[in-house]
């Protein structure tokens, strides 16, 4: 009897089922990847070097350019990382029709995982952003793409009625995306326990501007904004 012949799900499976070289590509690429962010923290985004990331990844100085073009696109790699977190919460609010007070509120846990709760990681970042870096256009233009998100994410609540809906998404969009920014960075500063507390207390306090107008807010609050539909 032949042997039987594979199914075309099977081929598929195998055909998708990455090489031992790709795999070893991949865990090359992630070990570099880890290694610049921990010099970046550690020792600062101008003062790491390539070979300070290779030696730390105990790869051949060489190799390093295989993966990146420089060393400040680990940056935008770590950018990709974060932008892909939101693209995926924004999707799972669209299928769970998850409240956006609660979506707004969790977005910023589900943000700041590591590697973005250490704050020198922050620290570093914000060091390249003021640098004169050669991927600075591309920096940019990665949050002109955050920001298209956050308008989405925006307009998903003001067509829920959830959000209030007589300033443009876009424009609130960046409100949001300023403050959740801002409060990143001044946490950056302390280092302490304190982030997630932080960004609690700057979404009670923007919210009070978001709401429609017939929706409540804390006793005491005051308004970012005149509330009104």
């Amino acid at each position: 009897m032949s042997r039987s012949k594979l199914s075309r799900s099977d081929v598929r499976k195998s055909a998708a089922k990455p090489g031992r070289r790709q795999r070893r590509s991949a865990e090359i690429r992630e070990r570099l990847f880890r290694a610049a962010l921990d010099l970046f923290a550690n020792k600062g985004f101008l003062e790491a070097t390539v070979e300070d990331i290779t030696e730390a990844a105990d790869v051949g100085k060489g190799t390093f350019f295989n993966y990146f073009p420089s060393k400040d696109h680990i940056l935008l790699v770590f950018g990709e990382m974060q932008l892909k977190k939101l693209e995926t919460a924004i999707e799972m609010a669209r299928r769970t029709n998850e409240p956006m007070p609660e979506f707004l509120r969790s977005l910023g846990v589900r943000m700041t995982q590591e590697p973005t709760r250490n704050p020198a990681i922050i620290r570093a970042l914000l060091q390249a952003y003021l640098s004169t870096t050669p991927v600075r256009t591309a920096m940019i233009d990665l949050q002109k793409r955050v920001h298209a998100l956050h308008t989405q994410m925006i307009q998903l609540g003001q067509d829920r009625r959830e959000i209030r809906s007589d300033l443009p998404a876009a424009e609130i969009a960046n409100v949001f995306r300023q403050t959740i920014f801002g409060t990143l960075l001044i946490w950056s500063l302390y280092g302490d326990a304190t982030l997630h507390d932080r960004i609690e207390a700057a979404f009670n306090l923007l919210w009070t501007g978001l709401a429609p107008h017939n929706s409540p807010v804390s006793p005491g609050a005051v308004p970012l904004f005149t509330c009104g539909d």
